[in-house]
């Protein structure tokens, strides 16, 4: 029966290897590297295999979320000057959301200050989109 130590680098190689066929977001690189790491540990002493496979899950997961959080790209807000105009189809009430016309389709809109509504057929700015719903900034707002 082949040693721990070998099916470790073995797990390891392919994990890392998979992650070039069917790329994973370095999910399956991370696990082989941290596989690669307990067989290291393993052809050192380290104890059995439950031991192992905990530490193996442990290093997998941490290594992961480290990934991730270097490697997402940074979420900036949006700034006035990369925003874009809409139309607002419906009045947008202070703290509710309304209807805007933005590049042909409509939108459900929320103002971006709450305090703010906006009249119906009224210029706005598209200042960013948070899921389905775009915040808006009224021009005569904005130019005042």
């Amino acid at each position: 029966m082949p040693s721990f130590t070998l099916i470790w680098l073995l797990a390891g190689a392919v994990l890392c290897l998979m992650e070039l066929f069917l790329p994973s977001a370095f999910v399956a690189f991370m696990m082989g590297i941290s596989a690669l790491v307990v067989a290291v540990l393993s052809q050192l002493g380290l104890g059995s295999l439950w031991l192992q496979v905990v530490l193996w899950l442990l290093l997998s997961i941490s290594l992961v979320l480290v990934t991730r959080q270097f490697l997402q790209p940074r979420r900036r807000k949006s700034k006035i000057q990369d925003a874009v105009m809409g139309e607002t189809l419906t009045a947008i009430p202070a703290g509710h959301t309304g209807r805007v016309l933005y590049e042909g389709n409509s939108w459900r809109a929320r103002c971006d200050d709450d305090k703010l509504s906006v009249a119906p057929q009224q210029t706005v700015y598209v200042v960013r989109r948070e899921g389905t719903t775009l915040i808006v900034m009224p021009e005569n707002v904005l130019h005042s």
